[in-house]
Protein backbone atom coordinates (compact mmCIF):
# COMPACT_ATOMS: atom_id res chain seq x y z
CA UNK A 1 0.00 0.00 0.00
CA UNK A 2 1.19 3.55 -0.72
CA UNK A 3 0.23 7.02 0.04
CA UNK A 4 -3.47 7.46 0.99
CA UNK A 5 -4.02 3.38 0.66
CA UNK A 6 -2.54 3.38 3.92
CA UNK A 7 -5.17 2.96 7.15
CA UNK A 8 -3.41 3.89 9.90
CA UNK A 9 -3.92 6.63 12.70
CA UNK A 10 -0.12 6.72 13.04
CA UNK A 11 3.20 5.05 11.54
CA UNK A 12 6.74 4.24 12.57
CA UNK A 13 8.79 6.18 9.73
CA UNK A 14 11.64 5.28 7.88
CA UNK A 15 13.34 8.16 5.88
CA UNK A 16 14.97 8.03 2.19
CA UNK A 17 18.02 7.02 3.60
CA UNK A 18 17.27 4.24 5.65
CA UNK A 19 17.48 6.52 9.00
CA UNK A 20 14.71 5.87 11.65
CA UNK A 21 12.70 8.94 12.02
CA UNK A 22 10.15 7.39 14.73
CA UNK A 23 6.28 7.12 15.34
CA UNK A 24 4.55 9.88 13.78
CA UNK A 25 0.83 10.32 12.66
CA UNK A 26 -0.13 9.24 9.26
CA UNK A 27 -1.12 12.83 7.85
CA UNK A 28 2.07 14.08 9.05
CA UNK A 29 4.04 10.97 7.53
CA UNK A 30 2.70 11.53 4.09
CA UNK A 31 2.89 15.38 4.32
CA UNK A 32 6.83 14.79 4.39
CA UNK A 33 6.81 12.09 1.93
CA UNK A 34 5.16 14.73 -0.64
CA UNK A 35 7.37 17.51 0.82
CA UNK A 36 10.82 14.91 -0.34
CA UNK A 37 8.65 14.59 -3.58
CA UNK A 38 8.35 10.73 -2.87
CA UNK A 39 5.72 8.16 -1.71
CA UNK A 40 5.13 6.73 1.60
CA UNK A 41 5.07 3.07 1.14
CA UNK A 42 3.75 0.65 3.87
CA UNK A 43 6.64 -2.26 3.93
CA UNK A 44 5.74 -4.19 7.16
CA UNK A 45 1.68 -4.05 7.53
CA UNK A 46 1.59 -6.32 10.17
CA UNK A 47 3.70 -4.53 12.69
CA UNK A 48 2.37 -1.93 15.52
CA UNK A 49 1.95 0.74 14.31
CA UNK A 50 2.39 -0.42 10.87
CA UNK A 51 5.94 0.70 9.23
CA UNK A 52 6.06 3.06 6.24
CA UNK A 53 9.14 4.26 4.50
CA UNK A 54 9.72 7.30 1.99
CA UNK A 55 10.77 6.24 -1.11
CA UNK A 56 10.62 6.48 -4.73
CA UNK A 57 8.00 3.97 -5.52
CA UNK A 58 8.40 3.55 -9.49
CA UNK A 59 12.15 2.88 -8.99
CA UNK A 60 11.58 0.65 -6.39
CA UNK A 61 9.15 -1.50 -8.02
CA UNK A 62 11.27 -1.53 -11.38
CA UNK A 63 14.58 -2.88 -9.58
CA UNK A 64 12.77 -5.23 -7.90
CA UNK A 65 11.34 -6.63 -11.64
CA UNK A 66 14.57 -6.15 -12.88
CA UNK A 67 16.44 -8.21 -9.97
CA UNK A 68 13.72 -10.85 -10.68
CA UNK A 69 13.66 -11.02 -14.29
CA UNK A 70 17.85 -11.45 -13.64
CA UNK A 71 17.06 -14.26 -11.19
CA UNK A 72 14.78 -15.75 -13.80
CA UNK A 73 17.03 -15.72 -16.67
CA UNK A 74 19.93 -17.25 -14.36
CA UNK A 75 17.82 -20.02 -12.99
CA UNK A 76 18.01 -23.47 -14.41
CA UNK A 77 15.15 -25.49 -15.17
CA UNK A 78 15.82 -29.63 -14.98
CA UNK A 79 13.81 -31.38 -18.00
CA UNK A 80 13.33 -35.08 -18.04
CA UNK A 81 14.40 -36.65 -21.11
CA UNK A 82 13.04 -39.98 -22.14
CA UNK A 83 15.08 -43.13 -23.68
CA UNK A 84 13.59 -46.37 -24.52
CA UNK A 85 15.56 -49.56 -24.92
CA UNK A 86 14.20 -53.14 -25.61
CA UNK A 87 14.72 -56.15 -23.99
CA UNK A 88 16.43 -57.74 -26.44
CA UNK A 89 18.59 -54.77 -27.93
CA UNK A 90 21.44 -54.85 -29.99
CA UNK A 91 24.84 -53.69 -29.01
CA UNK A 92 25.51 -50.78 -31.38
CA UNK A 93 21.74 -49.45 -30.71
CA UNK A 94 22.61 -49.84 -26.86
CA UNK A 95 25.48 -47.44 -27.05
CA UNK A 96 23.71 -45.12 -29.05
CA UNK A 97 20.95 -44.89 -26.60
CA UNK A 98 23.70 -45.10 -23.98
CA UNK A 99 25.64 -41.88 -25.24
CA UNK A 100 22.07 -40.01 -25.42
CA UNK A 101 21.98 -41.09 -21.63
CA UNK A 102 25.67 -39.72 -21.00
CA UNK A 103 24.76 -36.26 -22.95
CA UNK A 104 21.24 -35.55 -21.08
CA UNK A 105 23.34 -36.38 -17.57
CA UNK A 106 26.02 -34.38 -18.56
CA UNK A 107 23.89 -31.36 -19.52
CA UNK A 108 22.32 -31.26 -16.22
CA UNK A 109 18.78 -32.82 -17.14
CA UNK A 110 17.23 -36.04 -15.47
CA UNK A 111 16.77 -38.90 -17.96
CA UNK A 112 14.16 -41.10 -17.38
CA UNK A 113 14.91 -44.92 -18.94
CA UNK A 114 12.60 -47.01 -19.73
CA UNK A 115 12.32 -50.82 -21.14
CA UNK A 116 9.28 -51.60 -23.25
CA UNK A 117 8.10 -55.05 -23.32
CA UNK A 118 6.39 -56.67 -26.20
CA UNK A 119 4.00 -59.43 -26.34
CA UNK A 120 5.27 -62.27 -24.43
CA UNK A 121 8.59 -60.58 -23.36
CA UNK A 122 7.04 -59.39 -20.65
CA UNK A 123 7.05 -62.58 -18.88
CA UNK A 124 10.78 -62.45 -18.97
CA UNK A 125 11.28 -59.03 -17.46
CA UNK A 126 14.79 -59.86 -15.90
CA UNK A 127 16.62 -59.57 -19.50
CA UNK A 128 14.63 -55.78 -19.30
CA UNK A 129 16.02 -55.27 -15.58
CA UNK A 130 19.36 -56.43 -17.02
CA UNK A 131 19.66 -53.32 -19.45
CA UNK A 132 18.60 -50.91 -17.10
CA UNK A 133 21.34 -52.27 -14.90
CA UNK A 134 23.40 -51.97 -17.84
CA UNK A 135 22.70 -48.36 -18.16
CA UNK A 136 23.47 -47.84 -14.61
CA UNK A 137 26.85 -49.12 -14.86
CA UNK A 138 28.10 -47.56 -17.40
CA UNK A 139 26.85 -43.94 -16.22
CA UNK A 140 27.41 -44.44 -12.67
CA UNK A 141 29.93 -41.75 -12.15
CA UNK A 142 27.44 -39.20 -13.63
CA UNK A 143 24.43 -39.94 -12.17
CA UNK A 144 22.34 -40.96 -9.19
CA UNK A 145 19.44 -43.41 -9.21
CA UNK A 146 16.94 -41.18 -8.12
CA UNK A 147 13.86 -44.38 -8.81
CA UNK A 148 15.22 -47.93 -9.06
CA UNK A 149 14.15 -49.83 -12.15
CA UNK A 150 10.38 -50.93 -11.28
CA UNK A 151 7.98 -52.76 -13.59
CA UNK A 152 4.59 -50.22 -14.41
CA UNK A 153 2.28 -52.14 -17.11
CA UNK A 154 4.48 -53.31 -20.12
CA UNK A 155 7.64 -51.24 -19.34
CA UNK A 156 10.60 -50.96 -17.15
CA UNK A 157 11.07 -47.51 -15.75
CA UNK A 158 14.53 -46.15 -13.79
CA UNK A 159 14.95 -42.77 -13.23
CA UNK A 160 18.87 -41.22 -13.24
CA UNK A 161 19.57 -37.85 -11.83
CA UNK A 162 22.98 -36.22 -12.70
CA UNK A 163 25.36 -35.22 -10.24
CA UNK A 164 25.86 -31.75 -8.60
CA UNK A 165 29.56 -32.70 -8.64
CA UNK A 166 29.34 -33.31 -12.41
CA UNK A 167 28.74 -29.96 -13.56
Amino acid sequence: MINEEIRAKEVRLVGAEGEQIGIKPFREALQMAFDANLDLVNVAPQAKPPVCRIMDYGKFRYETQKKEKEARKNQKTVDIKEVWFRANIDEHDFQTKLRNVLKFLREGDKVKCSVRFRGREIAHSAIGKKVLDRVLEEAKELCNVERAAKLEGRSMIMILAPNTTSN
